[in-house]
């Protein structure tokens, strides 16, 4: 992988992935407390954090941004989509609280490699217009989220590359359908995004991950790729005639791959050229 990080692309692009998730009313908060895997109380008003919804089992269903626009409103920014399938998912748990959840298919999330005007970190900041814009970057790339109306702008497929490839290399999978369902939090290092919490109470598949925390059992985790040949997701890593991981996500030439945490030596290889393992940046944690 080059050393340049430059901006591969000028301005801010609407980006075609991201849908958002609304969660609204007096329970909203205790509603996301007890279904995602983050500390949703603990979050001030105005800032946002990593979270996770998770199976039964401890399994990755989705990963995003949760956004606490004030005690009774929420925004989550699902970066590989699927927010209808979510929203009604969760509907099937309110039971008697009182929370809305919708599909905000009324805004958008438009991207730019560049430092933000006024948001840092977990801050959050409204623009004049009304935009919400988040710190999305790291001392090492600078990103920017803005979200505000849906527009009719034109997807820009290389910018779309860039801005997921920049996601991987600061550690943020992204999931395809094959892949939900099928890794750990730790699996994934969703600990190097402060993702979850093992310290709250009781929310789906909390048990395995604090099981697997405390006794130390993650022996696996994210490993940047740069690979020489074409990947997907789901393809075999291999290391001499083994087979020692499998690809979660891919972004043009860089991949996310699931590897064991203590690498044997020697090149690895996806689809039978070789994969060179890059350091991946750090900075993304909220």
């Amino acid at each position: 992988m080059s050393d340049n990080l430059a901006p591969a692309f000028s301005g801010f692009r609407t980006l075609s992935s991201p849908q958002l998730v609304s969660l609204s009313g007096p329970d909203c908060v205790a509603f996301a407390q007890a279904q995602f895997s983050s500390d949703v109380p603990a979050l001030a008003d105005n800032h946002w954090q990593w979270s996770t919804w998770l199976s039964a089992k401890g399994r990755v269903l989705s990963i995003f941004q949760l956004l606490r626009v004030d005690a009774q409103n929420l925004l989550l920014v699902c970066h590989d989509g699927g927010a209808e399938a979510m929203t009604e998912q969760l509907r099937r748990f309110v039971f008697r609280r009182k929370v809305v959840i919708s599909h905000a298919t009324t805004l958008a999330v438009r991207g730019a490699l560049v430092a933000p005007i006024a948001a840092r970190g977990a801050a959050m900041h409204t623009l004049e217009d009304g935009v919400i814009e988040l710190d999305v970057g790291s001392p090492a790339l600078a990103r920017t989220l803005h979200i505000g109306p849906a527009s009719d702008e034109a997807h820009d497929p290389a910018a779309e590359l860039a801005w997921r490839q920049s996601d991987l290399r600061l550690g943020l999978p992204r999931l395809v359908e094959t892949q939900r369902e099928t890794w750990t939090p730790q699996q994934l290092g969703l600990d190097r995004l402060a993702a979850y919490s093992v310290k709250k109470g009781c929310y789906p598949g909390q048990e395995i991950v604090a099981r697997t925390h405390f006794l130390g059992k993650a022996k696996r985790s994210v490993a940047l790729l740069d690979c020489a040949a074409a990947a997907n997701a789901g393809d075999a890593v291999q290391h001499a005639d083994s087979t020692i991981g499998s690809v979660a996500s891919t972004a043009g030439n860089l991949a996310l791959a699931v590897l064991p945490l203590d690498l044997p030596e020697g090149p690895l290889q996806v689809n039978g050229a070789i994969a060179r393992v890059e350091p991946l940046l750090d900075g993304l944690a909220r």
